[in-house]
């Protein structure tokens, strides 16, 4: 049916061209002009295409010589000009969280230098907690206020590179802070938070709306994959640091600082995103879709912040999206990235076996983000986010139990455990990490990114992921004094959130497997947009038929009227 109604407005062709699966023989039927984006000025019913050529994608506008019946509508219709597989992905865009992976990781590492404490004249406990919630609270600042009109505005690529050239800015700030100036190295954590909000804002937006429903679950899990990425060279390179730290002195600690410029430069610079493409069959009726959706967005919601609060379906899934996002942050994980050398300090005293221990569960962090690949669209998403809270929840409670129930070695009033303690201890760490991982590390950025309607997508994300840094910036701060007066008698407590966030996924939090984006907001109680949609274009076409019948009729009776006239 699809591939009739577009035959029937010259938009399908059949007939094969070298290197081309699918041919959009627009040249044909109109008038084509390219443009850097999608472009302001509207004919009547024009349509913009984003056609990946040999070129990165770019956008063109597309006048039809005959005017086609319906509204004045631009659509956003992605046409593969590749042979290729039948899935597509853009790891460039899920790069910019490699930035985000090395930056929450970055404070980590530094914090078990020595020359970093000498450095910035033995920071305590208040002070070290600051410079982490510096980060969280510039990152909140980005998401909340800046994210979203950016990614709307200036477009989801260009929000994305603004986080990369606010990074590179920042780490220079960082890594040639004057000697006993923490504040400068302060504000520098605090601008590369601003970056990564307006960069994590955009990218999981780019992702989600590039991807078919069907394989959107596993596109989307490269996005905290590469979180783990990011979190495992600097872990690594923080170990090479540690063992050559007599040769490089206070360069042990910049040399991992200076390494952030890496993964933004080649962002920038990048020209391509690896992609694999869909079915050609899919797209048009994907065209048809997501042109229905719009004009229902269009004719019936506000694409404003208040938007999310005004519509009582929105009211919900925002609701529902800042809570598992904080809930991300709460689960023990965000804790464990910032504070593990200090939490590994109290088991083991060499810097090097901690810098490895470090290293070691970023690698198997990738590893098991990896498994939601496979399993996200296989048993859902409400699932993972259940089983992942049951098995966090028990990791943290054995994890307590063991370190509080065992006695320490050396001298009295030592914290260092035996060696199989110890190894128990990271094995039960790295254990929530398997759960954490495909769960509750990529399904949140999933869920998120799916459950808002496209106009209002960008905000709404932009929100809803930022509370991850509110609830961050809560914990962070506090967490190093907690820790030095309650030991791992705190991991009681992530264990009881982590059980907590299972029941509420269970009982609020609905399946969003394979719902196509333009139909999703059906499963909150709101409209289906493209169903809408469809009928508010049918609704037009009737009326213009009528309209016309109308003119007829008229212009019979003028002539019925003027026929005895005509007679004289």
């Amino acid at each position: 049916m699809a591939e009739r109604r577009l035959r029937r407005l010259g938009l399908f062709n059949r007939e094969p061209r070298k290197g081309v699966r699918d041919v959009f023989d627009l040249e044909s039927h109109g008038s084509i002009a390219e443009g850097s984006g999608i472009l302001k000025e509207r004919v009547p019913s024009d349509i913009i295409i984003e056609a990946a050529t040999q070129q990165p994608w770019r956008s063109i506008s597309w006048a039809p010589k005959e005017p086609i019946t319906g509204s004045c509508i631009s659509v956003a219709v992605r046409i593969n000009t590749y042979l290729g597989d039948s899935r597509y992905i853009s790891c460039v865009a899920a790069a910019c969280m490699v930035l985000y992976g090395y930056d929450a990781s970055v404070y980590n590492s530094v914090q078990g230098s020595k020359n970093w404490v000498v450095y910035f004249n033995d920071p305590d406990d208040n002070m070290i907690g600051a410079v982490n919630t510096a980060y969280t609270v510039g990152a909140i600042f980005g998401g909340f206020f800046l994210g979203g009109p950016t990614a709307d505005f200036l477009g989801r690529k260009f929000g994305m590179a603004i986080g990369c050239v606010m990074v590179i800015a920042s780490t220079f700030m960082q890594t040639f802070a004057p000697r006993g100036n923490i504040a400068c190295f302060l504000a520098g954590r605090c601008i590369i938070g601003v970056g990564q909000g307006i960069a994590l804002t955009a990218g999981p937006i780019y992702i989600g709306e590039l991807a078919p429903a069907e394989i959107r679950g596993k596109i989307m899990t490269f996005w905290q994959m590469f979180y783990s990425v990011g979190s495992f060279i600097c872990f690594w390179v923080n170990y090479g640091c540690t063992e050559h730290k007599e040769n490089l002195g206070e360069w042990d600690w910049k040399m991992v600082v200076i390494f952030q410029l890496l993964v933004p430069c080649l962002i920038l610079k990048a020209r391509k995103a690896l992609q694999k493409v869909r079915e050609p069959d899919e797209v048009e009726e994907e065209l048809l879709k997501i042109r229905e959706a719009i004009e229902y967005e269009k004719e019936a919601i506000s694409g404003s912040y208040s938007a999310l609060w005004k519509d009582k379906s929105l009211r919900k899934r925002m609701a529902l999206a800042l809570v598992i996002n904080a809930g991300q942050q709460i689960t023990g994980q965000g804790t464990l990235n910032t504070y593990s050398t200090k939490i590994y300090q109290k088991v083991f005293p060499s810097a090097g076996q901690i810098a490895l221990i470090n290293a070691l569960n970023a690698t198997f962090g990738i590893i098991f983000t990896l498994n939601a690949v496979w399993i996200i669209d296989r048993f859902g998403r409400k699932f993972l986010l259940i089983v992942g809270g049951i098995g966090m929840g028990i990791c943290m409670i054995i994890v307590a139990a063991v370190e509080t129930e065992t006695p320490s070695i050396g001298a009295p009033g030592s914290d260092v455990k035996s060696t199989p303690v110890g190894i128990s201890i990271v094995f039960l760490l790295f254990l929530f990490i398997f759960f954490y991982k495909p769960s509750w590390g990529a399904t949140v950025w999933i869920w998120t990114s799916e459950i808002f309607s496209m106009n209002v997508r960008a905000q709404a994300v932009g929100m809803a992921s930022q509370t991850q840094n509110v609830a961050n910036a809560i914990f962070q701060q506090f967490f190093p004094t907690f820790l030095n007066n309650c030991g791992f008698y705190a991991f009681y407590m992530f264990a009881g959130i982590n059980f907590l966030l299972a029941v509420f996924v269970y009982f609020f939090i609905p399946e969003t497997k394979q719902v196509p984006l333009e139909e999703i907001d059906a499963l909150f109680g709101g409209a289906n947009h493209v169903t809408h949609g469809e009928d508010l274009v049918m609704g037009e076409k009737q009326l213009q038929v009528t309209q016309s019948n109308t003119g007829n009729e008229k212009a019979e009776a003028v002539t019925i009227e003027n026929a005895p006239a005509r007679q004289h």
